[in-house]
This record gives C-alpha cells, sequence and structure tokens, in this order.
C-alpha cells in the first residue's frame, strides 16, 4: 500500500474518510458487494457497499464480511426516496447496530434521514445531480458532496456534465466535492484535482474488475463498448420512480424504443419475467441488472455503464484498476501544468 507520506495524490477527503488515494468506489446496488468493496478499500481507496432497497438479513451478512476482510473505513449506499419507508428504517437501524461509521445517499435529499445518521456520529456523503440539491445536503448535514454528471452509468439524477456541475458547487461549498460520471482513468482524476475538487467516484471502471459481483456477461458488454454505445433512458424504471433515467449500453430492449428513450409511464409497461435470481423474478423494463446469481436474457436487462466505457479494455482485480488511475493521474500531475489538463471528453 502507498505511504501515504509519499502520495502527492492524498487530499484532506483521505484523511476525513480514511483511505489512502482519493478514489471511492460507486455504491452500486447489487454490483457492490463486499468483496469489490473489500478490494478497493484495501488497495487504499474508499469502498461503498451497495446496498438499495436489500434486507437487513443481506446487509448483515454483506457488512459482517466487509469488517471482517478490511479494519479500514467504508461506507453503505442506500437511496432513500426509492426504498419503502419501513424498510428503510429497518436498513438504518441494522447499519448503525453493526457499528457502520458511513452512508452514502442519493436521490432526493431526505433532511430527516441524514439528520438521524448524522446524530448517531456518522459521516454521510450525498451524490447528487443539481447545485440546488447540493445546497439541501449541504444545509442538511452533508459531509462530502457527489456531484454525479449526465455521463454516469446507472441511476442519473441530473443533466449536467460532471465536470461543470462540480465546479459549479465548489463556487458554492466549503465542503469536499468528489466528480462522479465517465471517470474511468487517472486523467479523469487528475482533471477533479485540477478544478479543486477532492477526489473522483467510478462505477463502471470498477464494475469491469474481478471482484465485482456483476454477471461476467455484464463485464464483457463493458470491455466491448464506447462511451457512444451508451444511452440514458427511463424505459428500464420498474422498481423506481417514474422519470428515473438510467444510462446502459444499448441492447434490443433500446432498439425497440425507436428513439424515444424518455417519458415511459412504469404504469403502463408490461410485467414480463425475463430472468431470475435464484427464485426472485426479474422484470423486462425493471432497473435490475445481471449479477453472478442471474440466469435468462442477460442481454435484455439494464446493463449500466457510464460512458467512460471506452476505456475500459479488460477485465482486472479492482486493486489493479486502482492502481492504474493514481499512477496515470500521478504522472499527469507531476507533468503537466495544471491549466493544461482538460476534463475528460
Amino acid at each position: 500500500m502507498t505511504d501515504r507520506r509519499e502520495a502527492p495524490l492524498h487530499t484532506p477527503l483521505c484523511d476525513l474518510l480514511g483511505c489512502d488515494q482519493p478514489v471511492l468506489l460507486a455504491g452500486m446496488g447489487g454490483v457492490s458487494r463486499w468483496e469489490l468493496a473489500a478490494a478497493v478499500t484495501n488497495a487504499g481507496g474508499y469502498g461503498m457497499l451497495g446496498m438499495v432497497r436489500e434486507s437487513p438479513d443481506l446487509i448483515t451478512r454483506e457488512v459482517t464480511a466487509m469488517q471482517a476482510a478490511t479494519g479500514r473505513p467504508f461506507a453503505v449506499n442506500l437511496i432513500p426516496a426509492a426504498t419503502e419507508p419501513l424498510l428503510l428504517d429497518e436498513q438504518i437501524a441494522c447499519c448503525l447496530d453493526l457499528g457502520v461509521t458511513a452512508f452514502c445517499f442519493f436521490w432526493d435529499v431526505m433532511p430527516d434521514v441524514v439528520a438521524r445518521v448524522k446524530r448517531a456520529g456518522c459521516l454521510v456523503l450525498h451524490q447528487v445531480g443539481t447545485v440546488e440539491a447540493a445546497r439541501l445536503a449541504e444545509k442538511a448535514g452533508a459531509d462530502v458532496i457527489i456531484a454525479q454528471g449526465v455521463e454516469a452509468g446507472g441511476h442519473v439524477h441530473g443533466r449536467y456534465p460532471a465536470f461543470a456541475l462540480a465546479e459549479q458547487i465548489l463556487a458554492q461549498t466549503g465542503l469536499p466535492v468528489v466528480v462522479s460520471g465517465g471517470i474511468a482513468t487517472g486523467k479523469g482524476l487528475a482533471a477533479a484535482l485540477a478544478i479543486g475538487a477532492s477526489g473522483v467516484q467510478c462505477g463502471t471502471a470498477f464494475l469491469a474488475t474481478e471482484e465485482s459481483f456483476a454477471h461476467p456477461y455484464h463485464k464483457s458488454r463493458i470491455v466491448e463498448a464506447s462511451g457512444d454505445d451508451t444511452i440514458l433512458t427511463d424505459a428500464f424504471v420498474l422498481n423506481w420512480p417514474k422519470g428515473a433515467a438510467v444510462r446502459v449500453i444499448a441492447n434490443s430492449v433500446t432498439d425497440g424504443l425507436d428513439g424515444t428513450y424518455l417519458g415511459h409511464d412504469p404504469d403502463k409497461l408490461p410485467r414480463e419475467t425475463i430472468a431470475h435470481d435464484d427464485d426472485q423474478p426479474r422484470l423486462r423494463f425493471s432497473t435490475d441488472s445481471p449479477l453472478r446469481t442471474t440466469t435468462g436474457n442477460l442481454e435484455a436487462m439494464a446493463l449500466y455503464a457510464g460512458q467512460g466505457a471506452g476505456d475500459i479494455l479488460e477485465i482486472v482485480p479492482a486493486a489493479t484498476r486502482l492502481t492504474d488511475i493514481i499512477a496515470q493521474a500521478r504522472h499527469i500531475l507531476k507533468g503537466t501544468p495544471h491549466n493544461d489538463i482538460t476534463s475528460p471528453s
């Protein structure tokens, strides 16, 4: 592990979160299980468990396994606005009972939820898609703002490019700001640090790793894809509120939309089982992505990927991907004046 005294990329965010490098694993629901989160954490990054709408039993297993795999801090990612209130209450209570010390929230800001975990002494990272959401998150008590751009894979809350959004948020907050969306290489990290951000969050880059809980088919599609192969659509919306857009790799479902990618009403979409996770059915147009445990028509499921997919050329261990990102960023920052670094296209 890199000695933080010799790491030029160590930022104050690292001290706040307890990591060595300012690279966060996105809390991808279903994908960011303990194996991936621990691999990123033990390699010096900051891991998050993606526990969106998961049962307290699964959360207990995942958090316990994570705690056994690393002694370093990590966060649990939950999405309050997309979770039934009783389940959300049980999730948070479970995490607090297990000694979880940090949460990452996403989508609409719910001040009462933020206040609850802050009262328990936890750190709060809040991912946002607009400047207004960043203001609301800060007012609610968030410690870190994650600025998610429209380039991101998975659920996308805003419609602004990541770096443009981050710069606007940086201009109106003193909190650490993390850039997220389309970042898969050290160039993106270097660009983020150059504009004054405290680090980056990566999803697609870590989905396509050996430890990821994504199905090998999903990983292979990312390796084959370019950023231009991704589409922003709200067709994969079952299980989420109407209008919740996602960025996915084009497939037979998006091909069948005839270019009408947005404006779909979940109440008017058919409920057709196309796959299973054990005994749980997975529906066409649902937000479920193919996991290791999924069988069925994987091609027609939501194949989440950000516009940085074109930079992912192979499946590697998560530690290797993180090391490569850090090494490239360090090389750029040592050899290139900051004003010559431009945000990734």
